[in-house]
C-alpha cells in the first residue's frame, strides 16, 4: 500500500483518480478547499476503497493554507510515495488572492510549487517517490514574461492559464533535475481536454458551446484521471523524470518549456513570492 496526496480531489481528475487509486489499494489523502465537498467526495471514495482515505482541508489560494497543510502532512504521515498537484482554476478577470497575488498563477503553479518544496524532505525519505503536475496542452504558444508574471496589465484568461501550466513543466524539469540520484521522480502531463467544473468561469456567451463540447468531444474525467492513476502507480515510468506526458506516453513540450534558464529564473521568483530561501 502506497500513500498518496492528490490536491483539487473534490472533483474532476481529481476525484476520479482519487478512485480509481483508493479501488486498487493505495491511501489517498484528499485535498480540497471546500469542506462540504470535500466531506463528501471522501465517503464517494471511501464507498469502493480497499485501503485508508483520509480528507485534508485546505484553500491553494492561500500561501500560509499551504504551509499549514505540509505541516500537517509531515506530521501525520511517515511517508509520501506519491505527491499529485492537480489542483486548478481558471478566472476570465484579473483576480488577486489574500496573498496580493494573481489568482491563477497561485492556485496552478505557486501553490504545488511551495506545497512540493516544503515535502520534498519526506518525498526523499519515502524514495522511490513520484511528483506530478496536472498541465495541459495550453502551454504550448505560451512564454513567461518575468517583467509581467503577475499580469498586473495584459490579462486574459487563457493566457494566464497557459502560462501557469507553461511554468508547471518548468518546474518540473528543473525539480527533475535537482532530484536526480535520489530515487524521486517528478513529471507533468496533459490530462485531455476535460468536462470538469473549470469551464464554468467561461463567459455567458461562451457556455453553450462549451455545454454542447462537454458532450461530444472533451474527455470525461475518469477516462482523463488514468493519465494521473497511470504516471502515479506504472512500474514502467518508475525511473522516468523531467517528461511532459500525453495519452501515457512522453511528448516534447514546447520550445519554451525546455528553456533551462528560464526554469531557474522562474524557481528563483517562486521562491521570493512563496518566502522561501534560494
Amino acid at each position: 500500500m502506497k500513500t498518496m496526496l492528490i490536491t483539487g480531489a473534490t472533483s474532476g481528475i481529481g476525484l476520479a483518480a482519487a478512485g480509481q487509486l483508493a479501488t486498487a489499494g493505495h491511501r489517498v489523502i484528499l485535498v480540497g478547499r471546500n469542506p462540504g465537498k470535500l466531506s463528501a467526495a471522501t465517503e464517494l471514495v471511501r464507498a469502493t476503497a480497499t485501503a485508508p482515505v483520509d480528507a485534508i482541508e485546505c484553500d491553494l489560494s492561500s500561501l500560509d493554507a499551504v504551509r499549514r497543510l505540509a505541516g500537517t502532512v509531515a506530521a501525520r504521515y511517515d511517508r509520501l510515495d506519491v505527491l499529485a498537484n492537480n489542483a486548478g482554476a481558471f478566472h476570465m478577470s484579473r483576480t488577486e488572492t489574500g496573498d496580493g497575488l494573481e489568482a491563477t498563477f497561485a492556485v496552478n503553479h505557486l501553490a504545488g510549487f511551495l506545497l512540493t518544496e516544503l515535502l520534498l524532505d519526506l518525498l526523499r525519505r519515502s524514495a522511490p517517490a513520484r511528483i506530478l503536475f496536472t498541465s495541459s496542452v495550453m502551454h504550448y504558444g505560451n512564454a513567461l514574461d518575468f517583467e509581467n508574471l503577475q499580469l498586473r496589465y495584459g490579462y486574459r484568461g487563457a493566457t494566464a492559464y497557459g502560462r501557469a501550466k507553461l511554468a508547471n513543466i518548468l518546474y518540473t524539469r528543473d525539480l527533475a533535475r535537482r532530484l536526480d540520484g535520489t530515487r524521486v521522480t517528478a513529471n507533468a502531463f496533459h490530462p485531455g481536454v476535460v468536462a470538469t467544473g473549470i469551464w464554468d468561469a467561461a463567459p455567458w456567451f461562451a457556455r453553450p458551446a462549451l455545454a454542447l463540447g462537454k458532450r461530444l468531444f472533451m474527455t470525461d474525467a475518469g477516462t482523463a484521471a488514468q493519465t494521473l492513476t497511470y504516471l502515479a502507480t506504472n512500474p514502467d515510468v518508475s525511473c522516468v523524470s523531467g517528461c511532459y506526458f500525453e495519452r501515457n506516453r512522453v511528448k516534447a513540450p514546447s520550445p519554451a518549456a525546455q528553456d533551462d534558464a528560464a526554469a531557474t529564473r522562474l524557481h528563483r521568483l517562486c521562491a521570493e513570492l512563496a518566502g522561501l530561501p534560494e
